[in-house]
C-alpha cells in the first residue's frame, strides 16, 4: 500500500478535500448551533431525562450487534463466494447484492406483515444484519479476488491450519476492505429510523424523529443528534487507529484451484442464500399476499407510479454521481497521506452518514436559505442531499481500492517525469476506477430508498417512490403500497445486480 507519512499533501488535493469535508459539515454545523442554543443548562436537562441513557445504549448495542454480525457474516459469504466453485455462480453472485434494494422499513413491513408480534431488540438486529451484510461482503468479495489464493495455497502446503491461515494470509489482504464495510454498516444502523420504528425499538434515531415531527422540540433533538455525532467521531476515530496500524503491500497473485467437495458447495450456497432470503424472501412473500388480497391494488393510479419511478432514477443517479465527485479527493487523501488533516477531513466527511436524514434535511434548508435560497424547494438541493448524506459510503470504497494500489507503479511513474497529478491520473485513478462505479452504483441504490430528507427537501408536488410507499403505509392502505413497493424493489434490483462481485475464473479453498 502507498501511504506517503513523511510528505505533505499537494495544495490542490488539500483544498479539493476540505470543500467536501465543508459541505458535509453544513449539517454538523446546524446541529452544533443548535445544541449551543440551548447552553450547557439545556444539555444537562436533556442527560437527565430518564429515556436518554436507555436511548444512548439501545443505540450502541444495537449498532454495535448489528456491525459484528454484518462484518462475520459478510466475510463468510465473501469467502464462500470467491474461494468455493459454485454452480451457477453468477447467480450467487446477484443475491449476494440484492439486500441492498430492500429499505430496511420495507423489510420490517414484511416480516411484521408476516408475524404480527414481533418486536423489539431481535427483530430489528435480525432484519439490519441481512440488509447490510452486503456492504462489507462487496468490498471484501473484491479485495479476495485481487488478492489471489496462491499464498493460501502455499500456507497449506507448509501444513498451516485454516484458522492460522485466515489470521496469517487472509485477514491481512482483506482487513481494510472489511473495517470500510463495518463502519459503514454502523453508521448506518445508528441513523436508522424506518426499520426500528416498525419494530419499536427505541433509539437516538427515533426519539429524533419524534422531538421534530411531534413535540417540535428542536433543542432536545439537537442534542440527541450531537449525541450521534460523539458516538459516530468514537467510531470513525477508532477505525482509523487500527488502519493506521496495520499497513500492508497487496501483492496480485494467481488464482488457484476452486474448491469442489459437495459439502462446502452445500455450506457455501447456504451461507449466501440466508441473507437474501431474510432481507428479501420475506418481505417479497407478505407483498405477494397483500396484492392478491388488496382490492385497492387494481385502483392504482399507473401515470403517479410511472412519474414516481423516474423521479426517484433521476434523482438517485444524479446524487451518485455528486457523492463520488466529492468522495474521490477526501478517498485520496486518506489512501495515500497520514497525518492530523488527513484525519480530520475524512472523519468530518463520514459524519453525515451517522446523522438521521431528518436532521440533514434541517441542515440543508436552513444553510440554503441563508445562503442560496433559488435551491430551496428545489430539485438541486435533493441531489445535493444524497451527494452529502451518502459520500462516506464512496469514500470507503474507493479508499479501500487506491490503498491496494501498488507503490511500485507510482514510483515508477514519478521516475518516468509524470507530475503527482499526472501520477494520480494515469496509475491510481485508473485502478482505482472500477471501484468509483461501485461506489456510484451502491450510493444510487441506496439514495432510491432514502425517506426522511427526500420528504422535507423535495420540491412541492414531486415524489419518490418511498414516499408513495410510506405515506401509504402510515395510513394502513397496505393494499394500495404495494405497487410502489415493488417497483421500488424491481428499480433498486437494477444497480444492485450490476454491484454483484464478479465469479473468479478459480479459487482456492480458504476459510
Amino acid at each position: 500500500m502507498s501511504v506517503r507519512a513523511a510528505s505533505r499533501p499537494p495544495a490542490p488535493l488539500v483544498a479539493v478535500a476540505g470543500v467536501a469535508a465543508l459541505l458535509a459539515a453544513i449539517p454538523l454545523i446546524y446541529v452544533v448551533a443548535r445544541t449551543g442554543a440551548a447552553g450547557l443548562d439545556g444539555i444537562a436537562a436533556v442527560w437527565e431525562r430518564p429515556r436518554v441513557p436507555m436511548l444512548v445504549r439501545n443505540t450502541t448495542t444495537l449498532g454495535a450487534s448489528v456491525a459484528v454480525a454484518s462484518l462475520v457474516s459478510g466475510i463468510a459469504v465473501a469467502v464462500a463466494l470467491t474461494r468455493v466453485r459454485l454452480p451457477a455462480p453468477r447467480v450467487f453472485a446477484a443475491l449476494t447484492a440484492l439486500p441492498l434494494a430492500v429499505p430496511s422499513y420495507l423489510a420490517a413491513f414484511g416480516w411484521l406483515a408476516t408475524f404480527p408480534t414481533i418486536h423489539g431488540f431481535w427483530p430489528a438486529w435480525l432484519v439490519l444484519t441481512a440488509t447490510t451484510t452486503p456492504y462489507v461482503t462487496l468490498p471484501v468479495a473484491a479485495s479476495l479476488r485481487q488478492h489471489g489464493a496462491a499464498h493460501a495455497e502455499l500456507a497449506y502446503s507448509l501444513g498451516h491450519s485454516r484458522w492460522r491461515v485466515f489470521t496469517a494470509v487472509t485477514w491481512p489482504s482483506i482487513r481494510s476492505a472489511a473495517f470500510a464495510g463495518t463502519l459503514l454498516v454502523f453508521l448506518y444502523v445508528i441513523a436508522d429510523f424506518g426499520g426500528v420504528s416498525l419494530f419499536r425499538y427505541p433509539v437516538l434515531s427515533t426519539a429524533i424523529h419524534q422531538a421534530y415531527g411531534a413535540s417540535f422540540d428542536r433543542y432536545y433533538a439537537a442534542v440527541l443528534a450531537a449525541m450521534l455525532v460523539l458516538l459516530a467521531l468514537v467510531v470513525l476515530w477508532s477505525e482509523r487507529r487500527v488502519r493506521s496500524r496495520h499497513h500492508f503491500t497487496v501483492t496480485r497473485t494467481a488464482p488457484g484451484t476452486p474448491a469442489s467437495s459437495p459439502a462446502k458447495r452445500l455450506l457455501a450456497m447456504g451461507a449466501i442464500s440466508l441473507g437474501p432470503v431474510l432481507a428479501i424472501g420475506v418481505p417479497v412473500f407478505a407483498l405477494v399476499v397483500r396484492l392478491l388480497q388488496a382490492q385497492s391494488v387494481r385502483e392504482t393510479d399507473l401515470g403517479r407510479l410511472t412519474e414516481s419511478a423516474v423521479t426517484t432514477l433521476t434523482v438517485s443517479v444524479a446524487g451518485a454521481v455528486v457523492a463520488v465527485m466529492l468522495a474521490i479527493p477526501v478517498a485520496t487523501l486518506a489512501a495515500k497521506y497520514r497525518g492530523r488533516l488527513a484525519t480530520l477531513i475524512e472523519g468530518v466527511s463520514s459524519l453525515p452518514l451517522a446523522l438521521p436524514g431528518i436532521v440533514v434535511g434541517l441542515g440543508l434548508v436552513y444553510f440554503s436559505l441563508r445562503t442560496v435560497p433559488a435551491i430551496y424547494q428545489n430539485a438541486v438541493l435533493l441531489v445535493v442531499a444524497y451527494g452529502i448524506m451518502f459520500m462516506p459510503k464512496a469514500i470507503g470504497t474507493i479508499r479501500a481500492a487506491m490503498e491496494r494500489v501498488p507503490a511500485e507503479l507510482e514510483n515508477v511513474a514519478t521516475t518516468l517525469g509524470y507530475r503527482p497529478l499526472a501520477v494520480w491520473w494515469k496509475v491510481t485513478a485508473r485502478l482505482a476506477r472500477p471501484a468509483a462505479i461501485t461506489a456510484g452504483l451502491l450510493v444510487a441504490v441506496i439514495a432510491m430508498k432514502e425517506l426522511p430528507a427526500t420528504i422535507m427537501l423535495r420540491p412541492t408536488g414531486t415524489n419518490t417512490l418511498a414516499i408513495d410507499l410510506w405515506t401509504r403505509t402510515e395510513i394502513a392502505e397496505y393494499g394500495a403500497a404495494v405497487p410502489y413497493a415493488l417497483a421500488l424493489l424491481v428499480i433498486a434490483m437494477v444497480p444492485a445486480i450490476a454491484l454483484a462481485p464478479r465469479t473468479p475464473r478459480a479459487a482456492a479453498p480458504t476459510p
